[in-house]
């Protein structure tokens, strides 16, 4: 045997939570089942896992059993066959509860006709996720009235978060503001960008379903988006740095007053050892302008299984196992979020993250990206346009030109 067919081998997004996690129910499983495989992990940065699994086809090789699969990459990983359909599975000896266990909203992307591509394993909608303790002080509250003419609130306007995140900006004690993951992985800029699109009520597809950006809702969202990442009196320094784990740790750390993020850095600001902030964290709907709504944005983690492994049977499983009741509230109280509704309900996870409760309420809200195959290109484009907003002085409504015609192209 050799040594390949003596081991199990997870690609994992890089995150602790997930990586201690990870190792955990592994364990769990062996001593559930008895398997003496030896567990081969690599934590990975979105690129690097992209590239493992499409451009090295690492998945169709079997390199890898177990993957983390985004769901940015759902129909990337189907239309080349990347990953194993556990629809076959799924009929003989499904998870418990399945699928009644879940919303539907963490079921009907990664699914395909009768393909299905994994198992829900890491969820969270996007939200305004902020410090209590600082809105709730009541000399806070005082300056604030006495600065603005009116009572300090959790941000229902984008021009509202930003005077508040102007507020709070005080580098002198280590607190800043606000953080938006302005690091150029192809994602987070992404996102953000869709968040205040939506929020203004514009949309990323014209009637015809060709992309559309050169619209005055997405210059007015790339407006405010320029304004206030470079408002050295409102955002954290390192933001153009900063992904959405690395926002998420200086928002544990005591450094970010509020920010929009996943509700797994909420949860995890709660959870892990090392936060500054514990008992001091409260989620909120995202803010919007007059003719938008809120609007939350759900991106979601499966476990799939290589279409190369070696261990196919084992590999089912295994994330069979982590989508269990007992593991999924393992994966949350290690800082994840786990996708059961029961875990969202649980009495010991809600007594550790107050808000946790609130999860299902996100989801009313919840919008999800296109399922294209070619999202990535698309991505690429509103990626492109972002960072040039927000690195050169070019007009607006000349980059929103210069993009779609390359759009068109």
């Amino acid at each position: 045997m050799t040594q390949r067919e003596k081991s199990f081998r997870i690609a994992i997004r890089k995150f602790g939570p997930f990586e201690s996690a990870i190792e955990k129910q592994w364990a769990s499983f062996q001593q559930k089942t008895g398997i003496t495989l030896s567990l081969e992990t690599e934590a990975l940065d979105l690129h690097p896992l992209y590239h493992s699994y499409f451009e090295k086809e690492d998945l169709k090789q079997g390199n890898w059993d177990v993957g983390f699969l985004s769901s940015d990459w759902f129909a990337t990983a189907h239309q080349t066959g990347a990953v194993l359909n556990i629809a076959p599975y799924l009929a003989d000896n499904p998870p418990e509860d399945y699928p009644h266990g879940w919303t539907s909203s963490l079921l009907h992307m990664h699914q395909f006709d009768d393909v299905v591509l994994g198992l829900p394993y890491h969820d969270g909608p996007e939200c305004l996720i902020y410090r209590k303790d600082l809105f709730e002080d009541p000399q806070e509250q005082e300056a604030y009235q006495q600065m603005y003419g009116t009572p300090l609130r959790v941000p229902q306007s984008w021009d509202e978060f930003h005077r508040v995140a102007r507020f709070f900006h005080r580098p002198e004690q280590g607190l800043y503001g606000t953080v938006f993951a302005a690091y150029p992985d192809g994602h987070n800029t992404v996102y953000d960008f869709c968040l205040q699109l939506w929020t203004r009520g514009g949309e990323l597809f014209d009637s015809s379903g060709q992309m559309m950006l050169n619209t005055p809702q997405a210059a007015a969202a790339l407006e405010f988006y320029r304004r206030i990442l470079n408002d050295p009196e409102a955002i954290h320094p390192q933001a153009r740095e900063f992904d959405s784990v690395k926002s998420g740790f200086a928002f544990a750390n005591g450094e970010v007053a509020m920010m929009i993020n996943w509700f797994g850095f909420a949860a995890m600001a709660e959870t892990i050892a090392e936060s500054q902030v514990k008992g001091k964290v409260d989620i909120a709907t995202i803010p919007f302008e007059e003719n938008g709504r809120t609007v939350s944005l759900n991106a979601y983690w499966i476990l799939c299984i290589a279409a190369g492994t070696p261990h196919p049977d084992i590999a089912y499983e295994f994330i069979r196992h982590c989508a269990s009741a007992p593991m999924d509230k393992l994966l949350t109280l290690e800082g994840g979020i786990g996708c059961r509704k029961s875990t969202w309900a649980d009495g010991d996870v809600n007594q550790t993250i107050p808000f946790y409760h609130k999860m299902e309420s996100l989801h009313h809200y919840a919008r999800e990206l296109p399922r294209l195959p070619h999202w990535a290109k698309l991505a690429g484009f509103i990626d492109e346009l972002v960072l040039a907003v927000i690195n050169t002085d070019r007009p607006i409504p000349e980059l929103l030109q210069t993009v779609q015609e390359k759009i068109r192209r």
